[in-house]
């Protein structure tokens, strides 16, 4: 495999080898006069010959060897990758009693909200074909929690790259139907995320959040002053509505309203982003812009282990200028 160079710009100075080397060959050398060119050794005529020449070829070699080494060249170690660093990220899921409505549109088939979320959210995690085709890789290098929310946040799985158990822990999600326990509390529910991501060892962190309505839990921390938090400590959210399409009242209208522009808000405050997703479609969107955007924060990062050769090239190119005036001292010698 061919070796790549750390510093291309510096195989520019290849050009001046031709320069220098024609250069050298074109200074004045001394010389004796002869009444006879038999006086003088056999072959010697010959030697200087080889002597001229070798020395100019040497003289390109060890400078194209020189600058080959500036250039810094190494080869790519293909035995072994080195793990790409993932992120750390909270799924915040709205469980409230609204979630439980069927009126999700998945492919041709009603399916609550809450089912619709699961089915993206593994295909975000584990990677697969959603609807329209669209392809999710998956995020295997990942650190991922899950946290439930209605009238209280909980800790359904904590940072983890054991993606499997939390997928089931995930199908084990049910709306909250009880009397103090289907409400929505989403700034309790964002605070709680951001103390999961506390710890978390990544130095990237994000938070995607998914709720169908605004906050009807009084005397609870607001979405704003959370996400506030959160953009302290630079992580974006990525906030996805799942409220419904189509308002069945005027009251449900303005709840979606307001939940809209709390979500927007949030996502504006901490370089994030808004998704609406009322369907498989839109939800299956979102995902995928989600995962494009996280993607694009890690490209930086180096995944594969190089051999350097710098040191093989500059070694080889002391050698040969050693070997130049070695013989330019023994063999090639010339008188004067």
């Amino acid at each position: 495999m061919m070796p790549t160079p750390t510093y291309p710009w510096a195989l520019l100075l290849l050009a001046l080898v031709p320069l220098l080397v024609w250069r050298h060959a074109c200074l004045p050398r001394a010389g004796w006069r002869y009444s006879d060119l038999r006086l003088l050794p056999e072959n010697v005529g010959g030697r200087a010959r080889r002597a001229r020449r070798g020395g100019l070829l040497l003289r390109a070699l060890g400078l194209t060897l020189l600058v080959v080494a500036l250039a810094g060249p190494r080869w790519i170690d293909e035995r072994e990758r080195l793990p790409t660093e993932g992120i750390s990220i909270v799924m915040i899921v709205d469980v409230s009693v609204s979630m439980g409505h069927e009126d999700f549109a998945w492919q041709d088939a009603r399916v609550s909200r809450l089912v619709g979320v699961k089915k993206l959210f593994r295909l975000f995690v584990a990677g697969g074909k959603g609807p329209d085709d669209i392809e999710l890789p998956g995020r295997p290098h990942d650190l991922i929690a899950l946290v439930p929310f209605a009238t209280r946040p909980e800790t359904a799985c904590p940072l983890t790259l054991d993606h499997q158990a939390l997928l089931e822990i995930l199908d084990a999600q049910e709306p909250r139907t009880g009397a103090e326990e289907g409400t929505t509390n989403p700034g309790d529910a964002l605070a709680w995320g951001l103390h999961v991501l506390r710890q978390a060892p990544t130095r990237r962190k994000a938070i995607v959040f998914l709720t169908d309505g605004e906050s009807n839990v009084p005397g609870k921390l607001k979405a704003r002053p959370a996400a506030q938090l959160a953009a302290n400590l630079a992580i974006p959210i990525y906030a996805i509505d799942a409220s419904p399409a189509e308002a069945k009242d005027k009251e449900e209208a303005d709840e979606a309203r307001r939940a809209k522009d709390t979500l927007e808000s949030l996502a504006r405050m901490t370089d994030g982003a808004y998704f609406r997703a009322a369907d498989g479609r839109g939800l299956s969107q979102a995902y995928e812009k989600i995962d494009r955007l996280e993607r694009d924060k890690i490209l930086s990062f180096q995944y594969r282990r190089y051999y350097e050769g710098f040191h093989w090239f500059a070694l080889a190119s002391f050698v040969v200028w050693l070997t130049l005036i070695a013989l330019e001292a023994t063999y090639w010698r010339r008188v004067p």
